[in-house]
């Protein structure tokens, strides 16, 4: 079953554009990465899955939802990890959670509940009373995935979740991935990092000037065409993948 399907999908700002009639479908329980440098398309497509930004020409839908028809009830459903940090810090951890859980009217006795298995999910119960100015990059990522399925989302989104972090925390919030795609989780993506599509994704969009070029598991694409997921990118683009 496929829970978002994209049928010529474009997104114009003024005279640029940012996509250029895509299409693809993600299925139910996948890992579903798009794969490009920045300026690739995208956030754009993310941001039109998940209702903020309406695409210009073209169809999305979303749990068979059309996402201009019925914004509000998918971004009920769904949880979202944007790119840039957006944490609120005059809160603690914990409050972050529970002020944001009132966004989808979940009670105060429930949302607390849910935050304190979140952040120990996250590995950051030690830290529910501290300030973010307190915390590392890497700890603000984790805390943004709880944040995000706060609401038990049927769909997690993940703009760049590792972007700018370290070898070290990069891992860890893949480990914390890994294990929502052990629970049959489904998830998007975005990443310019090989190695995170190659670990993550089961299959993945090669994106390039608001195009896709190629969609398959990591491991079809390399066999296709030889080398490396990077050596697949500069071979269909014509140009390296720059982190």
């Amino acid at each position: 079953m496929s829970l978002v399907i994209a049928k010529e999908l474009s997104k114009d700002f003024g005279s640029l554009r940012a996509l250029n009639n895509v299409n693809f479908d993600i299925a139910e329980g996948e890992c579903f990465g798009f794969l490009g440098p920045n300026g690739a398309g995208k956030t754009t497509a993310m941001r039109i899955i998940y209702c903020f930004m309406p695409p210009t020409s073209g169809s999305v839908l979303v749990f068979g939802m059309d996402v201009t028809e019925n914004p509000s009830r998918i971004k009920s459903k769904i949880g979202v990890m944007p790119q840039d940090d957006n944490l609120d810090p005059d809160l603690t951890v914990f409050e972050n959670l529970i002020v944001y859980a009132r966004y989808f009217d979940i009670p105060k006795k429930d949302s607390e509940g849910r935050a304190r298995e979140l952040l120990n999910f996250v590995e950051l119960n030690a830290k529910a009373g501290a300030k973010i100015g307190s915390l590392s990059g890497g700890m603000k990522r984790r805390l943004i995935i709880a944040r995000a399925l706060i609401n038990s989302p049927e769909l997690l989104i993940l703009d760049e979740p590792t972007v700018g972090l370290d070898p070290h925390s990069r891992r860890s919030v893949w480990e914390k991935l890994e294990h929502l795609k052990s629970q049959n989780a489904t998830i998007i993506l975005t990443t310019h990092y090989m190695e995170e599509a190659e670990k993550l994704c089961d299959r993945v969009a090669i994106m390039d000037a608001g195009r896709i070029i190629a969609v398959d598991s990591p491991l079809r694409l390399m066999g296709e065409h030889g080398g490396s997921l990077e050596d697949v990118y500069l071979k269909l683009t014509g140009r390296a993948l720059e982190g």
